[in-house]
């Protein structure tokens, strides 16, 4: 899909598309490291996180670049919030890379000047992030997306169901922050634990119900089998996301 996007892809696109795909590679070369160089895959320091940032944040980038294109917005904002968010992507990435290599946690640490300033830079960017995904979500319910049939649905569910997965990551944030404020940094590191689900599963909903509403317009079914195809797969990704949050409210 990547390919067919690259053919008539503008410039920014082009920019998000390689910017996602060279995110995609660098978790997976840290993948590579954790097989050789070892040490745990779960904490605060882990080779998980660039793993798991890198290509959780370049598939991001690459399905919104991509959805977006269905939005009905001028190219000018587009163009200027996907930049944005490419540089935003970079920066949460490099951030928590550059910490996994220090061996000692991105996020909620506040040991040392440096660590301060990586770990508030990511939460800006946070910030910045719950700012433009929200700005193209808004923009997906003002105006009917274009596409193939269940495509306006798998986008509006997509970006619906990724708003959850800000509000837990803010939470997630809030929380953390709090705990560290009060003396207890341990904890802090520790009280992510019960919204990761929750966040990992609704983050990618924007991918995965758009990119089946695109490969069901490649069939021969009919538009009724397509849509109520897309339908039933927002509603099992509707229970998947409760389930998370339940499973998160009960342990935390």
């Amino acid at each position: 899909m990547t390919r067919v996007l690259m053919k008539h892809a503008r410039p920014v696109e082009r920019l998000c598309l390689t910017t996602g795909a060279l995110l995609i590679l660098t978790g997976l070369v840290h993948l590579v490291v954790f097989a050789v160089a070892g040490g745990p895959w779960y904490g605060p320091v882990s080779w998980r996180k660039p793993v798991t940032f890198g290509l959780s944040f370049g598939a991001t980038l690459i399905a919104v670049t991509w959805v977006t294109s269905y939005l009905r917005v001028g190219e000018r904002p587009r163009t200027v919030l996907l930049a944005v968010f490419a540089a935003d992507c970079v920066v949460e990435v490099g951030g928590i890379t550059v910490q996994a290599w220090r061996r000692v946690p991105s996020h909620l640490d506040m040991e040392t000047p440096f660590d301060t300033a990586v770990s508030m830079t990511l939460a800006v960017g946070g910030g910045v992030l719950v700012v433009l995904l929200t700005a193209f979500a808004v923009a997906s319910f003002r105006h009917r997306p274009t596409g193939p049939t269940g495509m306006a649905l798998a986008v509006r569910s997509g970006f619906a169901i990724l708003l959850v997965a800000l509000a837990s990551g803010a939470a997630m944030i809030a929380r953390g922050v709090v705990l560290v404020r009060t003396g207890h940094q341990e904890a802090a590191y520790h009280s992510t634990a019960p919204l990761k689900p929750l966040h990992g599963v609704s983050l990618h909903a924007v991918l995965v119900l758009p990119a089946l509403a695109w490969l069901l317009s490649r069939t021969s079914w009919s538009e009724t089998a397509r849509l109520r195809t897309v339908a039933v797969a927002v509603g099992c990704y509707a229970v998947a996301v409760v389930g998370a949050g339940v499973w998160a409210v009960l342990t935390y």
